[in-house]
Order: structure tokens, then sequence, then C-alpha cells
């Protein structure tokens, strides 16, 4: 029932919002250029990694070595402003369609991370990944990572589609008033980690 819901409400997401799907690419195309959207490996339910779409918010500015800049030299003003609306998020309904994700569940997060989860932490791969979920209604990036994967955790134990369409009510308000959505999200910069406890370090955003 939660797959048949899922690709109903993707379905239905992408052929409402196509207008606004178009719009953005072209605005991705003309600011930043082609590739249009940002392909990156996340591990998803059982640990299987699958292809992460998103639009892009970054330019491929690298220094004289070749090395990419950092983030906040390779962001444009309008990579910023995709980001603070979620906007960049929007290709992942794609991902929902093909089933390596749902609407709601644990959000995908570096592969990177697989070998530094503890066993518990471990189990938010019993599900699908989501495009939003139990850590993004509660607090968001105000939390710390322990907080999150706990609540990952938590909404493993406790799903149900009473809790999704919850979850999916909740998200569109935390949209709307931009709850959260502008501190670092994704995306390791230099992190370090233990396998007993991940670290808290500044993580940047998805390109």
């Amino acid at each position: 029932m939660k797959r048949l819901i899922d690709f109903l409400i993707a379905l239905t997401a992408l052929a409402l919002l196509s207008p606004i799907f178009l719009w953005v690419a072209y605005k991705v195309r003309k600011n930043i250029g082609s590739p249009i959207f940002f392909l990156q490996e996340r591990p998803g339910q059982d640990a299987k990694i699958f292809k992460m779409i998103k639009f892009r918010s970054m330019l491929n500015a690298t220094d004289k070595e070749g090395n990419p800049l950092p983030d906040d030299q390779r962001i444009t003003p309008f990579g910023h402003k995709l980001r603070s609306t979620s906007l960049d998020e929007m290709p992942q309904l794609i991902n929902v369609l093909k089933g390596d994700m749902s609407i709601v569940g644990p959000r995908p997060q570096m592969k990177e991370f697989l070998e530094h989860y503890t066993p518990h932490q471990m189990r938010r791969h019993e599900v699908k990944p989501g495009m939003t979920g139990l850590a993004q209604v509660s607090g968001r990036n105000h939390l710390s990572w322990e907080e999150k994967f706990e609540l990952d955790v938590r909404y493993v134990e406790q799903q149900s589609l009473w809790l999704d369409f919850k979850i999916m009510f909740k998200t569109v308000k935390v949209m709307l008033k931009k709850e959260g959505i502008n501190a670092p999200d994704q995306e390791v910069g230099a992190a370090r980690f233990s396998s007993k406890n991940i670290s808290n370090t500044t993580l940047s955003k998805n390109r």
C-alpha cells in the first residue's frame, strides 16, 4: 500500500508541478549551466546504493590543481535561493517513481556514513529513504546528527500510513515557514566519523 501511495503522489506531484519543474530546469541551465541535474550515490533500503537526483546549485569551479573550490565559492545566488526553497529536491520525485525512495522515510545520507553507523543507527536502512522524514519536521538542521539518526530509527519502529501523512502535512508547514532550512545539510565536507559516535561536524549541503 505504501508503495502505491508513493507512486500516485509522486506522479500527481510531477504532473501538477511540471511548469515549476521546467522553469527551475531552465533557470539552472541559464544560471549554472549543464548538466541540469546533480546525481550522487546514496545508500537506500538495505544499504543498496542508488543515484539520488537533485537540481544543481553549484558551479563546477576548480583551483589550479583541478580540485573543487570550497562550497561557498561555488554556490551562486540562484543556487542559494534554490536550496532555501527546497526546490532543488524536486527531482527526487523521479527517484520515488523508480522505487529508489519513498515520499516519507529517513533522508538518504552520504555512503561514507555507512561504515561509521552503530548497529542501532543502521536500522534507518530497514526502510526506503524519503524525500522528507521525522527528523525534517522535528527540527531538521537544528538537531545534532545523533538526534537525527535517533528520530530515523524511531520512524522505522513506528512507521504507519497515518504517521506518513502526518509528516507530509508538517513538511508543508516547515517549507512554508522555512524552518531550519538555512543550516548546511547533507554532504560531507571534511567531517570525521567515529564508529560509536558520528561527529556533529558541520556538513555542507548537496550540490
